[in-house]
């Protein structure tokens, strides 16, 4: 049997419980039906030599696949999407399709969300923030309306439920602190459809289990 491991962190502050992106991980293992474990580690252990050996930026998760390791997010969760139909179609341009997706939500989509994210949850007291901040949500609703608009009537981006939308989801909740989802009822449905999603809510609740467990 297939082993896998997956690393998250031992603790992260409340903001961030939900968000760390071991959950895209699980989520993506959960939708293919692939059993996994999970290591915890702590914030002195991610910096050592070992660790840095399999993350080279001391950041979660590193996946594990009998001794075949893999570290960023998106490149685990698209490792796992190819082992399931579930996650990527089988039909090449349909597959790649969702792939692109996968690359839309990286590169799109979370450069200008994580940019806000720094700015409310680190830095909201700077100045350079305060005035800064107006430009990011402008940048930020512009793709958001873009999204709105591809998405259109459709349940999912490309009609059925993708790795590109489980990637997408997990970056719209990153701006949860935020009213700027709601601000578009297309996605607002579309990301409550996504994480109403049964592997979803297995995945999350597995996270922050993990995350209360450490607390106790």
């Amino acid at each position: 049997m297939t082993r896998r491991t997956v690393t998250t962190f031992k603790w992260v502050p409340p903001f961030a419980k939900g968000l760390v992106r071991d959950l895209r991980v699980r989520w993506a293992l959960e939708e293919a039906g692939l059993p996994y474990d999970v290591r915890r580690i702590s914030q002195e252990e991610k910096e050592s030599p070992e660790y840095r050996a399999l993350q080279p930026f001391a950041q979660v998760p590193v996946y594990i696949e009998d001794g075949f390791d893999l570290f960023e997010s998106g490149a685990i969760v698209l490792n796992i999407a190819e082992q399931s139909e579930s996650l990527l179609p089988k039909d090449p341009k349909a597959r790649i399709k969702a792939i692109s997706w996968m690359f839309a939500a990286l590169n799109s989509v979370e450069g200008v969300v994580q940019q806000l994210a720094t700015i409310d949850l680190f830095y909201p007291n700077e100045a350079w923030a305060k005035e800064r901040r107006p430009e990011v949500v402008s940048m930020i609703e512009r793709r958001l309306a873009a999204l709105a608009g591809r998405l259109g009537d459709k349940d999912y981006l490309e009609g059925s439920f993708t790795a590109g939308d489980l990637m997408m989801a997990t970056v719209l909740r990153i701006l949860r602190h935020t009213d700027l989802v709601a601000g578009q009822p297309k996605l607002a449905a579309y990301l409550a459809r996504c994480e109403a999603r049964p592997a979803f809510q297995k995945a999350l609740a597995d996270h922050l289990a993990d995350l209360e467990e450490e607390a106790a």
